[in-house]
């Protein structure tokens, strides 16, 4: 009887062994090119979290930067920078039962090197945008996310709160090419000093509403703290350092005209924070001759205008086609560096028959630098009682700088993407003097 039983009991493990093995067959393989993960669906066992309401992130972004020819230093050298990324999304209906209620967690983790700051920008000036846009914010693991949203009458009302970015709801954009000044929010790259785009978050709130499924306003208010930026402090929650609070508000208009969809975002932010004037003293006279500081403004502030929209599909399928986007934000002259920054991008997804899943792009981008920022460097020379630019006292004339890419995207599998790209930069950091320069890159993109 007993061998019976054993023998039963072997029967029924082989039976439920060979339903795993069954489950786990059909179930997204590690390294499997059709599988959205490079880890794979580890047997099932993610899709059944996200089942259950636990969706686990991680990711890669690799970059690296070339100088070819040209930039304020022609040793030919590369640079490499990256971003790792660990988080999870919560559906906290399905785990606890509050209706249309979601939460975010997510850490990053971002080193390496940056070949504008040594290679192609003058280190007295540096340049405007950045070659590899995922470099900065310290070599340290951050708290980039930790928020929770809840949904309101029938899902009109929005709301969300906790530690986030502006750039996740503000003045969005994607990131589909290498250079900054194609990639992210770009109020954050120009707003001198109260914008911080992702990885910094900030404690904030954020409050949405859909008027209808093509329109939705939104506001927010977000802690301003310097402090955060320093590096030690990826993890901190208090409101020690605070001095203002950034106050964006936006409306947003997402027409599908032809099924061929597009989004277009207009908005203003205010920041109650004090700042700097960039030429004045208290007086009206220039600070740089006067030797008084520089005037204190109550609050900055500034707009911005984002359209994206696809223009053709391939035979009717909408994930194949031509895109064409365009930015530009306009920032406060009494306080600002940059006072206007424009760009324009085409980016054709699936161009090939045989490779559908490819994209190429293309984009121009033109900064530009506060007049007066221009003159205060002159005021400081004289002062200085130096006007040759070769002299390490002299502080360079800041104009314009423009910025050009052009990549290819490879879809090699799911879970990852290999964009090399050329970037050509003019006037690197709006400065005259320094050659125009050539870079070569290539971004790794991965899911894990």
């Amino acid at each position: 009887m007993k061998k019976n039983n054993n023998a039963q009991l072997i029967c029924q493990l082989s039976a439920i062994a060979a339903m795993m093995l069954a489950g786990s067959v059909h179930a997204a393989d590690a390294f499997s090119a059709d599988s959205e993960w490079m880890t794979g669906d580890w047997g099932g066992e993610r899709t059944r979290l996200i089942e259950q309401g636990i969706d686990i992130k991680m990711d890669y972004v690799g970059e690296v930067g070339g100088n070819l020819d040209g930039g304020f230093n022609d040793d030919k050298t590369a640079r490499y920078s990256d971003q790792f990324g660990l988080g999870a999304a919560l559906d906290l209906e399905k785990l606890f039962g509050w209706d249309n209620t979601q939460a975010k967690i997510q850490l990053t983790n971002r080193n390496g090197e940056n070949i504008s700051n040594d290679r192609i920008g003058d280190p007295r000036a540096g340049t405007l945008s950045s070659s590899q846009e995922v470099y900065g914010r310290g070599h340290m693991v951050r708290l980039t996310q930790l928020w929770i949203k809840h949904q309101f009458f029938d899902n009109k009302l929005d709301i969300k709160a906790g530690y986030f970015g502006e750039g996740e709801d503000f003045n969005t954009f994607p990131c589909e090419f290498q250079n900054l000044a194609f990639c992210g929010s770009q109020v954050g790259n120009w707003a001198t000093n109260i914008w911080y785009n992702w990885p910094v978050s900030q404690a904030a709130i954020r409050v949405k509403y859909n008027f209808s499924p093509e329109w939705y306003a939104q506001i927010g208010a977000y802690n301003q703290n310097p402090s955060q930026l320093e590096h030690g402090n990826g993890f901190k929650l208090s409101g020690s350092g605070t001095e203002g609070t950034v106050l964006p508000v936006e409306l947003v208009w997402l027409p599908n005209p032809g099924k061929l969809p597009g989004e277009y975002r207009v908005g203003y932010y205010k920041s109650t924070a004090s700042a700097d004037d960039v030429l004045e003293d208290d007086n009206g006279n220039n600070a740089a001759t006067s030797g008084n500081a520089y005037r204190s403004h109550s609050s900055k502030h500034g707009y911005w205008f984002v359209a994206q929209q696809q223009l053709t599909s391939h035979n009717g399928d909408a994930t194949r086609g031509l895109n064409i986007a365009a930015n530009a934000t306009f920032h406060d002259k009494d306080t600002n560096i940059v006072d206007n920054y424009q760009s324009l991008m085409f980016v054709y997804k699936g161009p090939f028959d045989a490779r559908p899943k490819d994209d190429m792009g293309i984009g121009f981008a033109r900064i530009h630098v506060n007049d007066d920022v221009k003159k205060n460097a002159e005021l400081v020379n004289a002062s200085n009682n130096v006007s040759d630019y070769n002299d390490p006292l002299f502080s360079p004339l800041r104009d314009t700088e423009y910025n050009y890419e052009l990549n290819y995207g490879f879809h090699v599998t799911n879970w990852l993407t290999v964009r090399p790209n050329l970037q050509y930069i003019t006037h690197p950091g709006g400065v005259d003097e320094v050659d125009d320069a050539l870079v070569a890159g290539l971004k790794i993109q991965s899911v894990f």
